[in-house]
């Protein structure tokens, strides 16, 4: 059972039920390297384990027999802090942008912000475009789904349009994602 503890300066804690604390009457045993050394009791594999001068360690409960590697505490910690790094770092890749506009917006500010939306979708992140109307500029829909079109066609060589223009009470939004790769 795998726990995560934040203490005051924010580093990562993970608690792991090993040697002793593992207390089920079958464990399916692995070895240091992911082989398997079959099914024993949990006292089998703890002795085994003294043996070899290492821990045994539940990497997890949820399967029949729990599964226990052999492996020595500190190596496996430090290999389920690499692997939760990795994850966020690849999370990270298509990381959600968003620009705002406006109806009624000069021509050197959308300029501004098109320059801006190549820039992002060049970079292979995605780009969620809003639109917000307010007082009695809802009356112009029609000039909001203009300036979204504009956007569109002039990035149709960076991105692709995910989600339509759709208007959400008086905010009008839609989504670009990048075409290809990142640089």
């Amino acid at each position: 059972m795998i726990r995560k503890k934040y203490n005051k300066n924010r580093s990562e804690q993970i608690y792991v039920k090993a040697n002793h604390q593992i207390r089920f009457p079958r464990v399916r045993v692995l070895s240091e390297h992911g082989e398997s050394l079959g099914e024993m009791s949990s006292n089998e594999a703890l002795e085994k384990a003294m043996e070899m001068e290492s821990d045994l360690v539940l990497v997890t409960e949820k399967a029949e027999p729990p599964v226990v590697k052999i492996i020595e505490l500190s190596k496996y910690k430090y290999q389920l802090k690499k692997k939760t790094a990795d994850t966020r770092k690849k999370s990270k890749t298509g990381e959600l942008k968003e620009l705002r506009f406006t109806p009624f917006m000069g021509e050197a500010d959308f300029q501004a912000r098109n320059r801006k939306v190549r820039d992002f979708l060049e970079k292979g992140h995605k780009v969620k475009l809003t639109l917000t109307f307010k007082g009695r500029q809802i009356v112009r829909k029609d000039l909001g789904f203009e300036v979204f079109e504009k956007i569109f066609t002039n990035n149709v060589d960076l991105g692709k349009v995910s989600l339509p223009p759709k208007l959400i009470g008086k905010k009008l939004q839609a989504q670009l994602d990048p075409i290809g790769k990142k640089k």
